[in-house]
């Protein structure tokens, strides 16, 4: 484990040599170095507090789970297209958006938000079919209001 830590570790200095390499190639770092200071304020300032928030929000709900794991694709799917979504201008390449994605990523975030209360209202059906003194399945622990 000690050689493989060391080993992570010797090419993570390595890839940091190469973009301090690549960035003082580039005519102006200064809008790079800008770029990631502005990505480092928005992530500690907005994206964590917002995180944070949400899962204290999430901690209270008794599918936290399933809208736990709701969230994570709502958040991947948003983070995938919002640069596409926020480009000024047309794009460069007019088969990089020839559909209205605006539109497409509300529809697949309502698809996902369907599918997460499907699931959790079927595992309620689920519970309620098997009555209050029923014994759970092999690997499930007992519920505390079953007795």
């Amino acid at each position: 484990m000690k050689v493989l830590r060391w080993l992570l570790g010797g090419c993570g200095l390595l890839l940091i040599a190469v973009g301090g390499r690549l960035l003082s190639v580039l005519p102006d770092p200064l809008d790079v170095v800008v770029w990631l200071g502005g990505a480092l304020v928005l992530h500690d300032g907005v994206i964590a507090p917002l995180v944070l928030a949400a899962g204290m929000a999430v901690a209270a709900v008794p599918a936290r789970g399933v809208v736990r794991g709701a969230l994570l694709a709502a958040g991947a799917l948003v983070l995938v297209t919002l640069p596409l979504l926020l480009r000024p201008g047309p794009p460069p390449n007019p088969s990089a958006l020839p559909l209205p994605y605006g539109r497409n990523l509300a529809l697949v975030l309502l698809a996902v938000a369907v599918v997460a209360a499907v699931v959790v209202l079927a595992g309620r059906w689920r519970r309620s079919r098997q009555g209050p003194g029923a014994t759970p399945g092999p690997g499930k622990p007992a519920r505390p209001d079953s007795g």
